[in-house]
């Protein structure tokens, strides 16, 4: 069996991820389909204190890039992505719509257990009936922004919610944008996907499986049946099957990566490079870290999101982005983007206890980029952690050479 060092397996995870892609010089639909057959969904996460979570990793990949992009790819003909639970809510290709048959079935199966609104059978039918008259509606649209009288639909806000998320996750509906208050937009399959989509073969549920750990191991680069598995959140025995099949069909080969207690598996076609030369801010939503062992196993980096803990509480802060320097993880910083006064806010910095002497200025260059990208003036630095200071200092300097 082959034995990896961590560094190697970083530079293959990295890689794998398109930190390793040369840069285009603005970032177009090309750019972007580049950057998604990378990381291949894109986690859908409400919190804006920064920048919404489905941004974020392209912005970490493609840099400087206009976001309505991505509406573009997910809100108009020929969609490129559509929402679904991929990995958690997430931006897919809309090509797995068909792999995502299964799951749809597997939930279908399991009515009520996800949803109340599963349960009344009638009620869902009204919903999907008055859905099929009006075209793209949230559920507060559907029910005219307050409960209705019981004599008209027959449900209120919460219940149109309820039902309208049972028919997205068996597929009945698909999610055909959201609107400015983040509220989904929901529609027939039909109005969402591309005809040649739905047009497709649905794949048995081994063919599916193995199709989900293909595109899990393409992105990874390298990963255990765990890492595999939480890709697109599968079962660890169907993971196992999967991966069982794909090493005898060679695709997959199994590898030992230094530190590592459990196997891992390489894809053929990862990428090994010699070096990885990376400077990005990940979201705590980025695929590079979402996965929280594997984290802490490839980087030696322990990192848990503090956002649902009390304040005096957390150790780090708020919203928490790593910072990637290299092939490795050297920092993290919580951000906040205070848009009344046009200021990016570094309410907490801190350094890893490897991280290079030039992890201040390093790290300056690219929260002055992210600044820019959210056109935000200035960076602000609270003394907090300990590389606050530093940082503090280096704005201060790249300012007065400004």
């Amino acid at each position: 069996m082959e034995r990896l060092s961590r560094a190697q397996a970083r530079r293959i995870a990295l890689a794998a991820q398109g930190f390793c892609d040369p840069p285009h010089a603005a970032a177009t639909m090309r750019t972007f389909e580049r950057t998604l057959g990378r990381v291949g969904v894109l986690q859908v996460d409400s919190v804006n204190v920064l920048q919404r979570a489905h941004y974020l990793p392209l912005y970490s990949r493609m840099g400087d890039y206009d976001v309505a992009l991505l509406h573009r790819a997910a809100e108009r003909a020929p969609r490129r992505v559509v929402e679904y639970w991929a990995h958690a809510q997430a931006l897919m290709p809309v090509d797995l719509w068909p792999v995502m048959q299964h799951r749809m079935h597997s939930f279908r199966e399991r009515m009520g257990k996800w949803n109340t609104a599963a349960g009344r059978p009638a009620l869902v039918a009204q919903v999907l009936a008055e859905l099929a008259v009006r075209g793209p509606s949230t559920a507060r649209d559907l029910d005219d922004g307050a409960p209705r009288d019981r004599g008209h639909w027959g449900w209120n806000w919460s219940e149109a919610r309820q039902a309208l998320d049972h028919l997205a996750i068996v597929g009945d509906v698909a999610v055909a944008g959201r609107n400015r208050q983040f509220e989904v937009l929901y529609d027939l399959p039909e109005r969402v996907l591309p005809p040649d989509v739905l047009a497709r073969p649905v794949p048995d549920r081994a063919e599916a499986t193995r199709e989900l750990i293909r595109r899990a191991a393409g992105s990874l680069g390298v990963g255990t049946i765990g890492c595999l598995r939480d890709y697109y959140r599968m079962s660890v025995a169907d993971t196992r099957r999967a991966v069982a099949e794909l090493v005898e069909e060679g695709e997959l080969a199994p590898v030992q990566v230094e530190g590592w207690a459990k196997p891992a598996f390489v894809h053929r076609d990862a990428a090994r490079p010699r070096a990885v030369r990376a400077r990005a801010l990940l979201s705590p939503f980025d695929p590079v870290c979402w996965e929280r062992a594997r984290t802490e196993a490839l980087y030696d980096f322990h990192y848990r999101i503090e956002i649902y803990t009390p304040a005096a509480q957390r150790r780090f802060g708020y919203y928490v982005l790593p910072f990637l320097l290299g092939d490795d993880l050297v920092g993290r910083v919580d951000l906040k983007a205070d848009r009344a006064a046009g200021v990016l806010r570094v309410q907490a910095a801190h350094a890893e206890h490897r991280a290079p002497a030039e992890t201040a200025e390093e790290l300056v260059e690219e929260l002055a980029r992210l600044a820019a990208w959210l056109r935000l003036d200035d960076i602000v630095v609270a003394r907090r952690g300990d590389l606050s200071d530093a940082l503090a200092a280096a704005v201060r300097i790249r300012a007065d050479h400004r």
